[in-house]
């Protein structure tokens, strides 16, 4: 019994294992349809090489990367193996084929139910909830199997024993590995975020000065050549065109500007109303003009120290963003909302616009990644950069045709 056991604990770590070593860097899209693929291989070696007992019961560990794939891919993902499932179960045959099949159905119906709260989770509630799942299902299983054998013997006492205790087990011990995976990823990926922002905000600091000076002498030179009544129209309009070219050039000086560390004149300690105030009332103009209604709430009593004008460029590139996000809509709603929850502030950012699919949401933040036909992509990575910098973190959800909400999460100090 020990030997199978260990087996099947090694199927049920192969997909962990495949995907993290050869298949991590991969997009997000394709991670998910190996891992459904090797899940359902997995299911069927569990199966192939059940776990026996010594008094001549046996049992498998099917349900347990059912009920992984059932809670963090919801119906969609989980019905592959749910097919895969019954089909190999009529396969093999023997007694018990019709009431494998509708128990199967009852775990496929049941389980992805709470898919979308089990997401939500933090990672110690979601190991609970996964080993509770897979408690209740085996024993809803060996309640059904009782009802059938109608008298309950020793040895189902020792069959009920060892099926629930090596479900829970093995339960608790792959969730927990999958957290630590995930947890690892989340950590690595917001060191490299850091270390992206850091880089780009000591090259801006040092550049971005040495590039605006002769960028200011070249404008004001040809601002006084356009005001010259010897040049030719074309003439003029080249010059024009020039000055367009260098206010954007301009423009995209200032946006790295933003990026450097916070000037110590601009630092303050405050709960963020006032720069919260002052960026609503900026940006309401430009959101009448896209037929955009803003609904603002603000809560919050927390206070911590942040560079003011890094704080109200990063809330307008936000604002301004979700307005956009609403221009192709017929307008729409953005709704800002700051509280506190414990020693935390939230702000609450969400548009009714055109929303982004996931990929687009794991690129945020990247240098020169915008979705936006003409943008740059440094709001956004000045957005991120000036959260890094009060040590604050970014949740985005979002879907395509529904709208978009950011939310900001700022510990007070």
């Amino acid at each position: 019994m020990f030997e199978t056991l260990l087996l099947n604990f090694l199927f049920l770590l192969f997909p962990v294992v495949i995907v993290l070593i050869f298949f991590e860097n991969r997009p997000h899209s394709y991670n998910k349809k190996l891992l459904i693929l090797l899940s359902t291989l997995t299911m069927i070696l569990c199966i192939t090489m059940p776990i026996k007992l010594k008094i001549g019961f046996i049992f498998d560990l099917r349900y347990i990367p059912f009920i992984i794939v059932a809670l963090f891919g919801g119906y969609k993902h989980v019905f592959p193996l749910y097919v895969v499932l019954n089909v190999y179960r009529f396969y093999i045959g023997g007694e018990g084929t019709i009431h494998s099949f509708l128990f199967s159905t009852l775990i496929f119906i049941l389980v992805p139910l709470l898919h979308k709260k089990f997401i939500q989770m933090d990672s110690r509630h979601r190991i609970v909830t996964a080993t509770m799942v897979s408690f209740l299902t085996m024993g809803l299983y060996l309640t059904i199997l009782s009802i059938i054998f109608g008298k309950l013997t020793k040895e189902f006492w020792i069959l009920t024993f060892n099926a629930l205790s090596t479900h829970v087990g093995v339960m608790v011990i792959i969730m927990i590995l999958i957290e630590q995976v995930r947890t690892n990823i989340k950590n690595r990926e917001k060191y490299l975020q850091s270390e992206r922002l850091n880089v780009v905000g000591e090259l801006s600091a040092s550049v971005s000065h040495e590039i605006r000076n002769p960028l200011t002498v070249t404008s004001g030179f040809l601002q006084l050549l356009n005001q010259s009544k010897t040049i030719t129209p074309d003439e003029k309009r080249y010059i024009e065109l020039s000055l367009l070219e260098l206010n954007r050039a301009e423009k995209i000086v200032s946006d790295y500007l933003s990026f450097a560390k916070p000037q110590s004149e601009n630092m303050v300690y405050s709960n963020l109303e006032a720069e919260v105030e002052y960026t609503r009332n900026l940006i309401i103009p430009y959101a009448n003009m896209h037929q955009v209604d803003v609904q603002f709430h603000f809560q919050n009593s927390l206070h911590t120290h942040y560079d003011r004008n890094q704080i109200q460029q990063c809330l307008i590139n936000l604002f301004k963003n979700g307005i956009e996000a609403m221009k192709d809509t017929d307008g729409g709603t953005l709704f800002i909302h700051i509280s506190e929850k414990k020693q935390t502030i939230e702000i609450r950012i969400q548009d009714t616009g055109i929303g982004m699919t996931k990929e687009e949401i794991a690129r945020l933040g990247k240098p020169y990644y915008s979705t936006k036909e003409e943008g740059t992509g440094l709001g956004m990575l000045m957005v991120y950069s000036t959260v890094n910098k009060v040590k604050g973190i970014i949740e985005v959800e979002s879907e395509k045709g529904k709208g978009t909400t950011f939310l900001i999460k700022i510990p007070a100090s």
